[in-house]
């Protein structure tokens, strides 16, 4: 009589058989060729590792350079060596041109009112609206259809909403939000990510409040369309920058460190251009402000730059063939001259496309930064249609770091609490674990006298214990929950920090990541950096390896290339 198979039992303390040590399971066996090469590359790492006089090269302290602010620095998503970069572009608004954001979104709001009252046919009363600063940031999204104002997570859930400027309320954001992710292509939502936008969110919302409390119904998608239609007009037909022309010194920033960066940057070889969505005139006063005279190797602001392209229409420059046109950068308005059949250093451009741009300068693909503030104009687009590499700037997160390092302490203690309530309430589910067993053994009624007793006894002691346990847990949460809130809303009391919501990144926060190789505060902080940087980021661990598998230890760092996000719709 044949017995069947020996059935093969798995060991709780050894791999999965079939691996390395005798059948490879997974991968294949190497070759004493192999092994070889391996024992000699141990040999040499050895010898490398203890090599007294380059032992000394490199623990020989550098001359001391300029403690850089960690507001200041630049920042890593994706391996960028700049000696393989030969042409950087920037955007000139937001990017090379910082603005006071306060009173040009005063400027702004009042400006747009003032134009939805008498060209769009809104009651006057809505003149009296205040600008409110905090109420706005970017990467917030507009609902048009429910008129509510949002801020999500990475994954498109939202942790926060507004209706008019109160928190929604509770079943109404259950009942919209809780089970659904936003996803921007729906045209349901309007996502605000640049900093123009602003003022249009908090006259959105501030409308609604008003209208709402008079008992006036609102249309919140024509409303909408609406504010968005007139922020456009004031910013397209030069009305807004003509008032900012009249007192650049109120509106823009003067960076001293701005044009010593620019030189940094050519003096290392690289090749600068400006690529911006302002008219001829109005870049010209701007760049005339910013950087006329800060250096006297560069008479003008035109000096810094072999190529200039202004009214690019970006995000179209980049997926439509418009041609370039050059102009006479002699007139006020920038006469066009003609369409351009080359790009010359000294001649101002307008319009063009990105294929044309890299045929003619003959620098493609990752041999170019190009250097913006804004996600879907300068940056997603741009890795969408091209290879350039590119750094986004976030003049916010100077803030939001400085506030962040103020509150140090807090956040210590907020975070000394988080892993203790994540201790609780493993050690609540391992009580109620062992409670279980005990009580069905108990149950069972099989157990002889002194065991009962045993195990009545180690009931008592484990309800004690998990009672204590849950009303810690219980305290802790209550203590979290309040701790994160003062410091989230110690930044802004509407929504918390840029860059977080929740437990995760904001949406905004995911979005930098994923498409900007770098991101900074501001252009001036690549002074503090070799034009020859090799930037780099730490490679992205998984669970497993941050549980501590050694495959962590293996390629610390990054890879180069285009960032996480460029190949995504």
């Amino acid at each position: 009589m044949s017995c069947g198979p020996v059935p093969s039992i798995l060991s709780p303390t050894r791999p999965i058989p079939g691996g390395p040590s005798v059948d490879p399971l997974h991968g294949s066996f190497r070759s004493s060729i192999n092994r070889e090469r391996a024992d000699e590359a141990a040999h040499r790492a050895h010898e490398l590792l203890t090599d007294e006089v380059l032992g000394r090269l490199l623990s020989t302290p550098r001359e001391p350079a300029a403690q850089v602010p960690r507001a200041r620095e630049v920042f890593v998503n994706r391996n960028l060596r700049m000696d393989h970069v030969e042409l950087i572009g920037f955007d000139m608004d937001y990017t090379l041109a910082i603005y006071h954001m306060r009173r040009l979104e005063q400027l702004s709001f009042d400006m747009t009112i003032a134009k939805m009252i008498s060209e769009y046919g809104y009651p006057p009363f809505i003149g009296g609206l205040l600008y409110d600063h905090h109420f706005v940031m970017r990467g917030l999204a507009v609902d048009r259809v429910n008129g509510n104002v949002l801020k999500m997570d990475r994954f498109g859930h939202v942790g926060r909403a507004y209706h008019g400027l109160r928190p929604l309320k509770r079943e109404a954001w259950k009942e919209l939000y809780r089970n659904k992710r936003v996803r921007l292509r729906n045209p349901q939502f309007a996502w605000n990510d640049t900093l123009f936008a602003l003022p249009e969110t908090c006259l959105f919302s501030g409308i609604i409040e008003l209208m709402e409390s008079m008992g006036h119904t609102v249309g919140y998608g024509k409303l909408y369309d609406d504010i968005r239609e007139a922020i456009d007009t004031v910013h397209r037909d030069n009305s807004l920058k003509r008032e900012i022309r009249k007192d650049l010194a109120r509106y823009v920033f003067l960076d001293p460190e701005l044009g010593p960066a620019l030189h940094k940057l050519r003096s290392g070889g690289k090749r600068l251009f400006l690529l911006t969505n302002s008219a001829w005139d109005y870049t010209n006063a701007v760049m005339r402000y910013l950087l006329d005279g800060q250096l006297p190797e560069y008479p003008s602001w035109r000096n810094y730059f072999d190529f200039t392209v202004t009214a690019a229409g970006k995000p179209a420059f980049f997926t439509e063939n418009r041609p370039f046109l050059e102009l006479d950068s002699t007139t006020e308005e920038g006469k066009v001259v003609g369409e351009a059949k080359s790009l010359e250093r000294g001649t101002v451009y307008s319009g063009g496309n990105l294929a044309q741009f890299e045929e003619m300068t003959g620098y493609r693909g990752e041999h170019i930064l190009y250097v913006g503030d804004h996600i879907y104009g300068d940056i997603l687009k741009s890795k969408k249609s091209s290879l350039w590499r590119t750094c986004m700037v976030v003049q916010e997160i100077e803030d939001e770091i400085t506030y962040t390092d103020q509150r140090r302490a807090d956040i210590g203690t907020l975070s000394e609490v988080e892993l203790t309530r994540a201790r609780l309430d493993d050690e609540v589910n391992h009580r109620k674990t062992v409670l279980n067993s005990v009580e069905r053994r108990l149950e069972r009624g099989e157990l002889p006298e002194a065991e009962r007793l045993e195990a009545e006894e180690l009931r008592k002691k484990t309800k004690a214990e998990l009672e204590k346990l849950r009303k810690s847990l219980k305290e802790t949460n209550g203590i979290a929950d309040t701790l994160e809130r003062d410091v989230e809303e110690g930044f802004n009391p509407y929504w918390g920090l840029l860059f977080k919501e929740g437990n995760e990144n904001s949406r905004f926060g995911y979005q930098v990541e994923q498409y900007a190789c770098l991101y900074t505060s501001r252009v001036s902080n690549f002074l503090h950096h070799s034009p020859m940087q090799y930037y780099r980021s730490p490679r992205d661990l998984m669970a497993h390896e941050q549980a501590g598998a050694l495959s962590s230890k293996m390629s610390p760092l990054g890879s180069e290339g285009p960032p996480k996000g460029s190949g995504k719709e």
